[in-house]
Order: structure tokens, then C-alpha cells, then sequence
């Protein structure tokens, strides 16, 4: 395999070398530079760039239009995406994307500029993804890249991967105070000034949330900030980013659906009221584009410090009749990183190539038996250390201005160092590494039109204490280590319309199929083997910018995800969303006035491998109304429009309550739709 990529890399430098000179060439990529003026958002033009019909790109207007529930929800701007929680607001959410139940993030990398969001060897799962760090409103642009076809991005990104990149600057200061239903309160401030010869940026959200539950309040208390100072030189822009965030919250985790029958609790009830968590993460980034080597360089590092101290309880008294079965999962880690990429236009050719390399040192990664919040006993307590290098290149060659290719190559090695300090033998080292080929051939038979037949091999980690476990920590049993690289490989055809700035349309049809469902399950501390899976599905969305004052959206997805072995438990895998809708039109006047409503819906989905339970589904809606009078804008929010007491997530599995039998319970557990709130906006611009 290694001969056959180096074959091929040599292949791509050689028919860029025979490029000509007279050739068409490819147009500029983005440069933030401090006079540059960039388009960003669902009007970029991507017909004659893009390499498959599953990317896009989504910029400020687009998100300040958008009421949101929670920071969590800025990826459901990724068509097809849904964000849910099933605890308690400061966690991170719970995706589902190409039927995929992602967890926290396990096969949907994101990123913030160069530094990854996602977290490997977490304490709660594997690819754990909060981006409750993140403050909208200085974000400039999130790009979103679905499938398996881009050698740039590697672990985690199956389904595909999302991108937030910070604002240099701002055009107009801005400062916000929300107001609303059951203790929501939230003040931002996002501005830019020129400093010395460069833009310094600066941003600050405090929010606190009480919830509407019945016997706990969540008593969040979030405080996140950014600080970015860019400045030109070299012919390139630089940039130095601080960002930080503390928060702290109780949860409402979810209940079993017998609970709430039996009018123990309601819906909005709690069977452990002293679960919840806190989290921070502190993060320092640079980097620089510009010019260098006949060609444009990108080059990035990062450190980031992050930390979270989780409780849960998911079962009650299945495991432990006597103290309950609550437990606390720890994970506090720092990350160090960098990533760089070298970009030749020449003539004809497009070739990029780069490497990306990680260090993730993580002190304590645990999950410990607990009461109320006090442990009672260890049930693992590890040191790990993991290392990655991934080196990619692409090449890019149009054959006239109708045809072109794109052929991109990556290798990943990986380095895994366990020191268990709560079991010895669950000690050691592992390593191992995957080249992956992706291509794609573009077809653009009209100006606004272009097809796309696109093929990728993609891959995820799983947990580095899986790599070397040898005993179970929980029943003692011995335990096989799982393989530490998961394949996966995908395809897709698909095709994107854009018509004069007002109309742009995608659709693909696409396939992937994994080796192994393998993760390593945080809320037991084992590892799970998992079985060969496949997922096909067909997914379109068109956008309508009828002017600058109307615009709307609508989105559909439907997908097919079952296991390709033969295993009597069924099929299906539980927690895929065979079908989302989503949409939302947005309109305004030229005297200030602006509405938006928005509306998401899934379909029911099997909670069990023969499809004998199912998730309802759900429907929701949100909508804003507000006005602007010069600087001074108000808005008001209304989230659950319609009240709907759908639930946004479910699970089935088995739980005991007080007098049940000793095996438990198979039940529904749930988490249900927060009630109808009105949030006021007071906006002020500067």
C-alpha cells in the first residue's frame, strides 16, 4: 500500500509540472488581508471550486438571523444536522448527521480555525465535541465539508466535518443584553479597533439559565471570551487568539418514560437531582497566510488547556441498589498542535500538500462511583499519553472549463500511551496508522450547473485505553483491546445549481460503509466492539434569496443505516434518524422591521438493532420578531413556539427504580423539549 502512495503522489507532481502556460486558471482562494473585502455565507459562489456537492459555507448574517436555544445549535447550520441535549445546558451536545448517532462528535470533526474541537480519550466519549466555548457573534464564517472526500481533515470526520473561523475584525461594535423565560440571562460585547498596524479583536458572553424544571435549578453560570489581534506582514496576514471559558451547571438528565407514567415525576422531572458538571477551556492559537514558495502558505499552532468534571446517572439503582449508580467522569488534558499547507496554482493544476501534528498529554482521564457528588470508589483512573502526525496532499486539474479532477492522498500514524493507575495490566503502548485516497470528477455542463462523482476513505480513533486494556474494569472479566484505527470508506454523486446570486440548489446520493462501530463507552469505562455497518442516503437543499430583505431555506435528508452482518439482535442500528427536514425564511423592511422562523423536524428512529422500539420523532419551531431604529435594535425570541412537548432525544435501555427487580427495567428514557420561552433582545451597534 505504501508503494502504491507513493506512486500516485509522484503521479500528481508530474502532470502539474506538464501544466500550460496559456492553461485557464483557477480562480483566487480567500485572503483575509486588512483590505480585502470577502463574501462569505450561503451566497459564496461554489460552482467551478467546490469538489463535491456536500460543502458549503454559512456566514455572520446568515447566523445573527437565527434564533438559537443554545451555542450547541450553531452546527445545525450543517444541512441534515440535528443538535440535541439530553442533560444539562453546559454539557455538550448530542449530533446526528447521515444516520449517524455521533454522540458527542465521534465521526464529525470540528474545528475552530486550526484547532480541532474534538476531543480523543475523553473521560464522557470518544470525539467528545463542546463548542459552548464558542461566542456567535464573532464568528465570521462556519464552512461545513460532509462525506469522506477531503484529504485536509482526517480523524473524526466520516460523516463529515464543520469549521468556525474567528473574525479579524468587525464592521460595527456590538453589545447585546437578553433577557427571558426561567432565569435566561446573557450580555455579550463583540467590537474590533485598529491597534498599531494591525486589528485587535475582542469579545466577551456572561450568561446564566435556571431552567424550566420542576425540582432542580440548572444555576448556569458560563463566561467565555476571545481576544485575536491580526496584523499584516511578510505579504500575508498573522494572527495571535486567546479565548477562554469557565462554566458550571446542575443537570436534567434524562428519565425513563415508566417514571413519568406512574406519576412518580413529570416530564420535567428528576429522578438524582445532584447531577451536573463543570467544564473550562483555555486556549492560545497563531498563525499565518500569505505568500511563500511560489505559491500560498498556511501555517498554525495551538495549545489549549481544557477540563471537564461530569456527574451522571443514567441507570439509578441498577448497578448499586444501595448508593445508587451515579458516577463522575474527569478528563483534564492539555493539547498541542499545528498544521500547515502549501498551495501551487499552475496553470491547469491546483496542488496542495501539508501536515497537521497533535500531542495530547491528559493528566487524568477517570470515571469514578459516586453519591450526591462525593466518591465512593475508582472505577478507573488512567494517564495517557497520544500523539498523531497526518500528511495529506491533493491535486486539482482542470482539463478545460467544463471538466475537471481532484485527487487527494492521506497518511495518519498514531502513538498511544496508557499508565493505568487504577488497574496495572490496562497499561501500555500501541500504535498504528492508515492511508486513505480520496477523488473526485467534476462535470460543469452549464455556467450555474456542475456535477460531482466523488470516492473517499476516511477513518476514526478510537479510545487509546481500549488499545491496551486487557482486564474489564467493571465485572473484571478479561477484555480484548480493539484495533486503535477504524476504515471507513464512501461515495456520493451529487450536483449544485446557482443562478444569478438568488437561487442555489444541492443534491447528492451518497454511500458509506465503516469496518466496526468500535468507541469506547465513557459512561461504563469499557470498550464496546461494534459491528460493520453501512449507510446509504439521498439529501437536497435550495436556497432563495429573493432580495436583501427575503430569503429563505429548506433542507431534506433521508437515510438507510443498518449493520452488514448477520447477528440475530436486528439490523438496525439504534439512535439512526432515517429523515430531517429543516427550513426557515427570514424577511425585512426597509424601515427595520425583521422576522425569521425556523423550523426543524426528525422522523421516528429504531432505539434497537430489530427495530421492535422507536423514537417518535419530533417537530419544532422557533421564531423572532424585531426592530431596528438606528444603532438601537430590539428582537424578541420565542423557542418551542408551538409548546410542543415532543422529546428531543430518546434512549432504550434498562433502569431500576426503587422495588423493582434486581435486572431492572427495559424502558424508553427521555428528555423532552424545553417549554415554550420568550427571550427580549436588546441590541446596541457602535
Amino acid at each position: 500500500m505504501r508503494i502504491l502512495v507513493l506512486s500516485i503522489a509522484s503521479g500528481l507532481f508530474s502532470s502539474a509540472a506538464m501544466a500550460q502556460a496559456n492553461a485557464p486558471d483557477f480562480g483566487k482562494d480567500k485572503e483575509r488581508s486588512a483590505d480585502s473585502v470577502i463574501i462569505v455565507g450561503r451566497t459564496l459562489h461554489l460552482v467551478g471550486e467546490a469538489v463535491s456537492a456536500s460543502e458549503g459555507s454559512i456566514g455572520q448574517s446568515d447566523l445573527a438571523d437565527r434564533p438559537l436555544l443554545r451555542s450547541g445549535d450553531l452546527l445545525e447550520f450543517v444541512p441534515g444536522l440535528v443538535a440535541t441535549q439530553h442533560s444539562g445546558s453546559g454539557k455538550a451536545q448530542q449530533y446526528f448527521l447521515r444516520g449517524f448517532n455521533l454522540d458527542h462528535g465521534t465521526d464529525f470533526a470540528t474545528s475552530v480555525d486550526a484547532m480541532p474541537v474534538n476531543m480523543r480519550t475523553h473521560g464522557h466519549g470518544q470525539g467528545w465535541t463542546d463548542v459552548n466555548f464558542l461566542i456567535p457573534e464573532a464568528v465570521e464564517e462556519l464552512t461545513y465539508r460532509k462525506g469522506t472526500y477531503y484529504p485536509e481533515v482526517g480523524d473524526f470526520s466520516s460523516a463529515g466535518s464543520a469549521r468556525f473561523h474567528i473574525a479579524d475584525r468587525v464592521g460595527s461594535g456590538l453589545a447585546e443584553l437578553t433577557a427571558g423565560s426561567f432565569g435566561y440571562v446573557r450580555g455579550v460585547a463583540v467590537n474590533s479597533v485598529a491597534v498599531g498596524a494591525g486589528d485587535l479583536l475582542y469579545g466577551v458572553e456572561l450568561q446564566a439559565f435556571d431552567g424550566p424544571w420542576d425540582d432542580i435549578e440548572e444555576n448556569v453560570e458560563k463566561v467565555s471570551g476571545v481576544l485575536r489581534y491580526s496584523f499584516d506582514i511578510g505579504g500575508g496576514r498573522a494572527h495571535a487568539m486567546v479565548m477562554g471559558y469557565d462554566n458550571s451547571w446542575n443537570s436534567h438528565d434524562q428519565i425513563p418514560q415508566r417514571a413519568v407514567d406512574q406519576g412518580l415525576i413529570s416530564a420535567f422531572g428528576s429522578l438524582d437531582t445532584t447531577v451536573g458538571g463543570e467544564a473550562s477551556r483555555y486556549s492560545l492559537s497563531t498563525g499565518w497566510n500569505g505568500p511563500a514558495l511560489g505559491g500560498q502558505l498556511d501555517v498554525a499552532a495551538y495549545v489549549i488547556d481544557s477540563s471537564l468534571d461530569l456527574f451522571s446517572n443514567f441507570t439509578y439503582f441498577l448497578d448499586n441498589p444501595v448508593d445508587g449508580d451515579q458516577f463522575e467522569q474527569v478528563d483534564d488534558r492539555q493539547v498541542y498542535g499545528f498544521d500547515a499547507a502549501q498551495q501551487w496554482d499552475l496553470g491547469r493544476s491546483r496542488i496542495r500538500v501539508g501536515a497537521q501534528g497533535r500531542y495530547d498529554d491528559i493528566g487524568q482521564v477517570a470515571l469514578f462511583h459516586t453519591k450526591a457528588r462525593d466518591r465512593l470508589s475508582t472505577v478507573r483512573d488512567d494517564d495517557v499519553g497520544e500523539s498523531s502526525i497526518g500528511i495529506f496532499a491533493s491535486h486539482e486539474y482542470r482539463f478545460s472549463e467544463q471538466f475537471r479532477s481532484y485527487l487527494g492522498l492521506r497518511y495518519d500514524y498514531y502513538d498511544f500511551d496508557v499508565l493505568s493507575r487504577s488497574l496495572a495490566v490496562n497499561s501500555g503502548e500501541a500504535d498504528d496508522a492508515t492511508p486513505s485516497l480520496k477523488a473526485s470528477l467534476i462535470y460543469r455542463p452549464l455556467d450555474p450547473l456542475e456535477f460531482y462523482a466523488s470516492y473517499g476513505q476516511g477513518f476514526h480513533s478510537n479510545d487509546a485505553r481500549g488499545t491496551t486494556i486487557r482486564i474489564d474494569p467493571v465485572t473484571g472479566d478479561p477484555a480484548l483491546p480493539v484495533d486503535p484505527l477504524v476504515d471507513s470508506e464512501g461515495a456520493e454523486l451529487g450536483a449544485r445549481l446557482h443562478v444569478n446570486d438568488r437561487i442555489q440548489a444541492t443534491a447528492a446520493l451518497w454511500t458509506l460503509r465503516l469496518d466496526s462501530e468500535l468507541l469506547f463507552v465513557g459512561d461504563a469505562g469499557n470498550t464496546e466492539a461494534g459491528r460493520p455497518s453501512e449507510r446509504t442516503g439521498v439529501e437536497a437543499g435550495i436556497y432563495y434569496f429573493a432580495s436583501d430583505n427575503l430569503s429563505g431555506d429548506f433542507e431534506v435528508s433521508y437515510s438507510d443505516a443498518k449493520f452488514t452482518d448477520n447477528d440475530p439482535a436486528g439490523e438496525k442500528i439504534a439512535g439512526s434518524i432515517p429523515l430531517v427536514i429543516s427550513g426557515g425564511i427570514t424577511a425585512k423592511t426597509d424601515s427595520g422591521y425583521v422576522a425569521t422562523l425556523r423550523a426543524r423536524y426528525f422522523g421516528s428512529y429504531p432505539l434497537i438493532e430489530d427495530d421492535s422500539v422507536e423514537s417518535d420523532g419530533s417537530t419544532v419551531l422557533n421564531l423572532r420578531l424585531g426592530k431596528t431604529w438606528g444603532p438601537i435594535g430590539l428582537s424578541l425570541d420565542v423557542l418551542n413556539l408551538l409548546d410542543s412537548d415532543d422529546h428531543d432525544i430518546d434512549y432504550y435501555y434498562a433502569s431500576r427504580l426503587p422495588g423493582e427487580p434486581a435486572a431492572g427495567v427495559d424502558d424508553i428514557h427521555f428528555n423532552v423539549f424545553q417549554k415554550r420561552s420568550f427571550r427580549a433582545n436588546l441590541r446596541y451597534t457602535f
